[in-house]
């Protein structure tokens, strides 16, 4: 039987393709899904095993949305996988540039598309539920007239043209994903931990978490604040940790929950270092 894997968006976006990666491509199948809470949904139900879900971009930043997702579900990350996210433009064969009037993609990668866009102001740029889907709706509506931000591998898969290459702005440009799980799968030789919490509000109440980790050699490779709903000046705080020994990250963990509030181990897993 082969494992289902839910992702926001349709076959040759960059969600499948973090799938791939990660899970390799034998004996998956994937699940396309209109929105991210869809995707927590499928897996929230058992119709899917495992859910892809990016969180941050090297460009756009934090994908803010997801961070209330993974609060609100409560699932595990039991992985992570770093994609180069290279954009193109993609358009029906034989169109030329001087035929667009539209681009369409997702909001994101319109983002990082930002410099390419200002050449050509005179195009209406519209948001997309997906990069792909935004590919493959031009082929079934035959748009002559517009063009979509999309991989390769959408223009291959939809039979499209590509009329530009690499428009991102950023040629470093890399898009983090993060592999969540229903039920607690441990994770050999785990070097990597999300962590959630909230402190009090007195003076240095943050610093003091950040000095733990510090003071055992733990890594802070990345912190994000959510304000806590309904709930004036509080706010969960959202860490990445790495370490090297596990006993300084367990020494690590002990002192932190004297200082925190609401302190959960949102997954421990293998860091990804290729991109």
């Amino acid at each position: 039987m082969k494992t289902k894997i839910a992702i926001q968006g349709v076959k040759a976006s960059f969600h499948e393709e973090a799938a791939h990666k990660y899970f390799g491509d034998d004996d998956i199948e994937i699940l396309e899904c209109e929105s991210f809470k869809k995707t927590c949904e499928m897996l929230k139900q058992g119709k899917a095993d495992y859910v892809v879900m990016a969180i941050e971009n090297a460009i756009a930043g934090s994908i803010l949305p997801n961070y209330n997702l993974l609060r609100d579900y409560k699932f595990h990350i039991i992985g992570e996988v770093h994609l180069n996210i290279q954009q193109n433009l993609l358009a029906l064969p034989g169109t030329k540039l001087s035929d667009i009037k539209f681009v369409e993609s997702h909001p994101i990668a319109i983002r990082q598309c930002d410099e390419f866009l200002s050449d050509y102001p005179e195009w209406t740029v519209k948001e997309g539920m997906d990069t792909a889907a935004c590919a493959k709706s031009i082929i079934e509506n035959k748009l002559t007239n517009t063009a979509a931000i999309a991989s390769v591998a959408a223009a291959k898969l939809y039979g499209l043209e590509i009329l530009e290459k690499r428009i991102e702005t950023n040629k470093k440009n890399a898009t983090r994903f993060l592999i969540l799980s229903n039920e607690i799968i441990e994770q050999k030789n785990a070097n990597k931990a999300s962590l959630s919490f909230q402190t009090g509000n007195s003076v240095g109440a943050l610093a003091n978490v950040l000095q733990c980790f510090a003071e055992q050699n733990v890594n802070l490779s990345k912190i994000q604040s959510m304000p806590v709903v309904g709930r004036r000046n509080e706010y969960d705080f959202y860490v990445d940790v790495e370490w090297k020994k596990q006993s300084d990250y367990d020494a690590a963990i002990r002192k932190v929950l004297k200082h925190t509030i609401n302190f959960t181990i949102m997954g421990e897993y293998v860091k990804n270092e290729k991109v």
